[in-house]
């Protein structure tokens, strides 16, 4: 684990306001200490870093987890006050985001502790990648493309789409993937105009347009990727126009990524491109978000990110598209590192969507 992380909390404990930091959010905790565990806390202040689990996990953490004290909860009543003493401060910040009403409650009713909720913690850090985070991602990008490259000798007339999805996984996690990131999508015909349409029992047709949705994730990170598809040799000039705007919007919007712009602008540049298109009403979620251990993650490339402002060290998805109900979709998506001077691609599948059959 790295020190700096820790001194970052404790340096900003001033501007939250508080004397120090709970930490109940897995993918927060993980990213701070290394535990990968499924159970646990995390308690910085100016003079402790404490890292609460139970029993299935003890020996775990302390492996995991150097730099912190482990404190060893119980089933008692006593346990949370317990912990949280040890820390020696009263003024508590904690995850607003993730922390339930009941267990707000909870916090309340214990003695000597004053509560603040903080909308945002240690997310804006988890943002930027370290060297070895991005690695890790980049591993999973490779892998990723790898995965989508199979698509094409996969898709044949009569396949289900849960059959397709099921050999992408098997193909990923042969190529050194933990496991998919996210569930596949494998999305065909009517059903490609669903943006996170579930695998089902369709079988794949010719003329068919089947949108591939996936990412690998290799030791807790993950990448992400659409690459859209035809069915046949050629289509009618109805897939061939949808497929170019939404290649142009995607093209206008990484031609607008470098450090410093909000994630609004970026957004703005493949949504002007769709909605002169005729297609605006059709375009209905964000162009991009980062990664990370999580698959979504801020900043984002959205009508509402004008106050996300994108820094070097980034990872973003640009993944804008058009869907029809009742005729299907298109969407295309590659990873880019953000720079000071541009966009970066982490993804180089290609993107022909013609499948000869």
């Amino acid at each position: 684990m790295e020190n700096t992380k820790i001194d970052l909390i404790r340096e900003n404990l001033g501007k939250w306001r508080v004397d120090g930091l709970l930490i109940t959010n897995a993918a927060n905790r993980r990213w701070l200490t290394g535990f990968t565990g499924s159970a646990g806390m995390v308690l910085v202040t100016p003079q402790k870093a404490i890292l609460a689990t139970d029993s299935r996990y003890w020996e775990q953490a302390e492996r995991q987890s150097p730099d912190f004290e482990i404190y060893r909860s119980r089933p008692t009543k006593e346990d949370m006050n317990n912990f949280l003493t040890l820390g020696g401060v009263n003024r508590i910040g904690f995850e607003a985001k993730f922390v339930s009403v009941a267990d707000f409650r909870a916090f309340k009713r214990l003695d000597g502790f004053r509560w603040r909720g903080l909308a945002t913690t240690v997310e804006p850090f988890r943002a930027i990648k370290t060297a070895e985070e991005l690695a890790k991602i980049e591993t999973a990008a490779r892998i990723t493309d790898d995965t989508v490259a199979q698509f094409p000798r996969l898709a044949i007339p009569g396949v289900t789409e849960k059959a397709i999805a099921w050999e992408l996984e098997k193909y990923m996690r042969d190529q050194g993937a933990d496991k998919p990131g996210f569930d596949i999508i494998v999305a065909s015909g009517g059903n490609s105009a669903l943006p996170h349409h579930h695998p089902d029992d369709r079988q794949l047709q010719r003329g068919d347009i089947i949108v591939v949705d996936l990412g690998a994730e290799v030791n807790g990170y993950r990448a992400d990727l659409t690459r859209t598809f035809f069915l046949g040799d050629s289509s009618d000039g109805k897939f061939q126009d949808i497929f170019s705007i939404v290649h142009r919007a995607q093209l206008a919007a990484i031609d607008a990524i470098r450090a410093g712009v909000n994630g609004k602008f970026v957004d703005a540049q493949a949504r002007e491109v769709i909605k002169d298109a005729g297609h605006g009403d059709h375009f209905g979620h964000g162009t991009g978000h980062s990664l990370g251990l999580e698959i979504h993650e801020s900043p984002r490339f959205s009508v509402n990110s004008e106050r996300e402002i994108i820094q070097a060290g980034t990872v973003m998805t640009v993944e804008p598209g058009i869907y029809l109900p009742g005729y299907g979709g298109v969407r295309i998506e590659d990873l880019v590192l953000v720079t000071d001077s541009g966009a970066v691609y982490l993804s180089h599948a290609p993107k022909e969507p013609f499948i000869k059959i």
